[in-house]
């Protein structure tokens, strides 16, 4: 029986890590990256000499075609990713994320496979799920700029009272705070709403802080993590913005590689949504002072800017009961078990330190206040 599988973005973090569970599990793997300077910065990775490649654009629908055939099944990783920058790289965002995904899947309805599994983001929920002072869920959640002005980060339910962060189920609301948010959630629903209408079963995994050995430690607009060791890798504290302690759930990418796999297979996850997380929340700041331990450097104490970027939300982190039902889907790397590994390949690596230019970049669109 044919397993072949299309990965776009399959040179970036995740991608990688997703072929390489492929490959060891029997799949023959074709890769589709347009290998963009800043995920890539000098050069591309090393090949994978089991692996096909196709370097390309994801909306030159003849590349797409080119790449598609034979395949029985895609893997959607194609994305630029970046909340700040979404916010004023609006029409790059949207080009790439929602107009390439409307590009593949135009191609699938003549190349039909048996099954896209895209990568979607817990950014569509916007702020997480909340619970009221007597134990109501709270799905809408939205801060109120007046309030954030004023240091005042915490949402408050309608009538003022505070708010309960908790594990956020596929069943909270959508709430978009970014054009990052917007774009993830037009591919994911373009991508389920095509799973209905044509032969081709449609899964949407919806992915938490992905972090692990591999990520693009030069890019500033990349996970948090890998900006807090590029920030002390190079003898600066990292940034942290409001008071740090808002949460968040880091997922390592070795399980979001499995979490694919599984979804390729699990019969009951066609149609579905699902959230790939770890299931534990982190305080940021915390999280800094755990790669700063990590690295060695502990000296070097998060810097609190007490502002706040547009987009960003205050709590989110991952009811991962879904997973586990649909996928059979079990976390085995923990953000505590895993920083030293983590920290020793950031060691090796070496990284660029463009934080300063992220933070000034969104500070001169009024994007930080």
């Amino acid at each position: 029986m044919s397993r072949k599988a299309l990965i776009t973005g399959g040179c970036g973090f995740i991608g990688r890590q997703v072929a390489q569970e492929l490959l060891e599990n029997g799949y023959s793997v074709a890769i589709l990256d347009s290998l963009i300077a800043q995920v890539h910065g000098d050069g591309p990775p090393p090949k994978d000499a089991r692996a096909e490649y196709h370097i390309g654009d994801i909306r030159d629908p003849d590349l797409v075609r080119y790449a598609l055939k034979g395949a029985d099944f895609v893997i959607h990783l194609a994305a630029e990713v970046g909340v700040g920058q979404s916010m004023y790289e609006i029409a790059r965002y949207v080009g790439v994320n929602d107009l390439g995904t409307a590009v593949l899947l135009e191609c699938l309805i003549d190349h039909p496979v048996q099954r896209i599994v895209l990568a979607s983001s817990m950014s569509v929920y916007g702020e997480g799920l909340y619970e009221t002072e007597e134990s109501a869920r709270f799905g809408r959640a939205r801060r109120q700029r007046e309030r954030l002005q004023a240091g005042q980060w915490d949402p408050v339910d309608t009538d003022g009272r505070p708010l309960k962060p908790v594990a956020t189920d596929e069943e909270k609301p959508v709430e978009l705070a970014s054009i990052y948010a917007l774009t993830k959630y037009a591919q994911e629903r373009a991508v389920l709403i095509f799973g209905e209408a044509y032969p081709v079963e449609a899964v949407a995994l919806r992915l938490f802080n992905v972090f692990g050995p591999g990520q693009a430690l030069s890019n500033p607009y990349t996970g948090v993590l890998a900006n807090f060791a590029s920030r002390l890798a190079n003898g600066q504290s990292p940034l942290v913005f409001e008071d740090g302690r808002q949460k968040r759930d880091f997922v390592h990418v070795r399980d979001v590689a499995r979490a694919f796999g599984l979804a390729l297979e699990s019969p009951q996850a066609a149609g579905q949504a699902i959230n790939i997380g770890s299931g534990h929340a982190y305080e940021i700041r915390q999280v800094a002072e755990l790669v700063a331990q990590a690295l060695g450097v502990q000296e070097l104490r998060p810097e609190i800017l007490h502002k706040m970027r547009s987009g960003d939300i205050r709590h989110c982190f991952a009811d991962i009961s879904k997973a586990r039902e649909l996928l059979g889907f079990e976390p085995r790397h923990r953000l505590e078990d895993s920083v030293g590994e983590f920290a020793e390949w950031v060691r090796e690596t070496g990284a660029a330190d463009n934080a300063a230019q992220m933070r000034r970049q969104l500070e001169e669109r009024g994007l930080v206040s």
